[in-house]
């Protein structure tokens, strides 16, 4: 059977987990405080980097997830979405190696693909009376060497306008959508109000990261929800971007890097981003191809505008890179980012950051925004 990408997380992989613990020349040099929004797949990368440079980290995810494992838990226990925060824990977790973590990701592929994570926040949930106080339970019993926090706990859902103008609701459907996403907005019964600890993670950080990952259903949704982008700006932290290598799903199909950071100002971040990390196998100049030996390497083809014309097989088997050119980098910069770029491709799996590249940008960042605080 042909390998799907994305099958795992590619935080928990063996690449990642040669990082190991911080070490003399990978540690920061004085106390740092970061915090990561977003969810699914791509946050537990940026977690698991900056946990290997020794710096204090956080996530701040997002409550709209409902689809799989989560979608059935949400529709018929009435809980809190656990996928997300479920994967952001183990991506903390002391020892990725551990029985307890390696159980806490059992699929179980006869019982509806539930994993026993979300079994056991949904049902720490019930028992101890609250989602936080199940995320701080899963924190200590897998040792986590930082905090969850969910952006809200209200119930909420999110729908979704694609650029050929349909409506879609629920993110299950969203991030599927044959065409990209222009804008998405959180639905509720009543207004949504915001986990406080989670705005006060954010308001005390050095650093903040967004992504990588699903932009428009997983790191978006975090923005909306009030008081995140005033969080934000109250705080005195460096903002990053890290974009993702590729497009996996319709949501951005076909958007340049560009484009992403456009999505991300039109959504509350104008005037707020200070760095974006985009990758690039080759030095960008004028007259340089946007990420074509990335290209090769993933058997993407340029000329599918949409994926409206592929089947679902056909559909999960395609990753494209996400676009970027001299052009494109001129143009974020002219709207306040400084953009980086870097090749940060895992060169065996096309659409995985490498994680030593990853971590080597990082430290660029965090010597950039003590350079900007001096």
């Amino acid at each position: 059977m042909a390998t799907q990408p994305f099958s795992h997380d590619p935080s928990l992989t063996a690449a990642f987990a040669s990082l190991g613990t911080p070490s003399a020349a990978s540690a920061v040099d004085e106390h740092v405080r970061a915090v990561v929004i977003g969810g699914g797949t791509g946050a537990p990368v940026s977690i698991r980097t900056l946990l290997s440079m020794g710096v204090e980290t956080s996530a701040v995810v997002a409550m709209a997830d409902d689809g799989g494992s989560t979608g059935i838990l949400r529709e018929e226990a009435d809980v809190t979405p656990p996928g997300d925060v479920r994967k952001c824990i183990a991506a903390m977790a002391a020892d990725p190696s551990d029985p307890l973590t390696k159980a806490f990701k059992y699929r179980f592929s006869f019982a509806r693909n539930h994993t026993l994570g979300n079994l056991m926040l949904s049902a720490l949930e019930d028992a101890a009376g609250s989602f936080p106080q199940a995320i701080a339970i899963c924190e200590r019993l897998l040792q986590a060497r930082g905090h969850v926090y969910p952006s809200t706990l209200d119930r909420v859902s999110l729908a979704a306008r694609t650029r050929d103008g349909r409506i879609l609701e629920g993110q299950a459907v969203a991030c599927h959508s044959r065409t990209a996403l222009e804008c998405v907005r959180l639905r509720a019964e009543r207004g949504v109000v915001p986990y406080e600890p989670a705005l006060e993670a954010i308001r005390n950080a050095d650093l903040i990261v967004l992504g990588p990952g699903s932009l428009f259903t997983s790191i978006i949704p975090n923005l909306l929800v009030p008081g995140v982008v005033d969080a934000i700006r109250a705080s005195q932290a460096g903002t990053l971007f890290v974009c993702s290598l590729a497009d996996m799903q319709g949501e951005t199909w076909g958007l340049a890097a560009r484009e992403h950071v456009d999505a991300l100002m039109d959504h509350g971040m104008r005037g707020l981003l200070d760095y974006v990390l985009v990758h690039t196998p080759v030095p960008l100049r004028p007259d340089s191809p946007a990420t074509g030996l990335f290209s090769a390497l993933a058997g993407a083809e340029p000329e599918h505008a949409s994926t409206s014309d592929m089947g679902d097989l056909e559909l999960s088997q395609r990753v494209r890179p996400v676009r970027v050119s001299y052009q494109d980098v001129q143009a974020i910069q002219a709207r306040g980012p400084v953009v980086i770029a870097r090749n940060l491709v895992d060169a065996l799996r096309p659409t995985w950051h490498d994680p030593a590249a990853l971590r080597e940008a990082f430290s660029g960042v965090l010597r950039l925004c003590r350079s900007r605080r001096k």
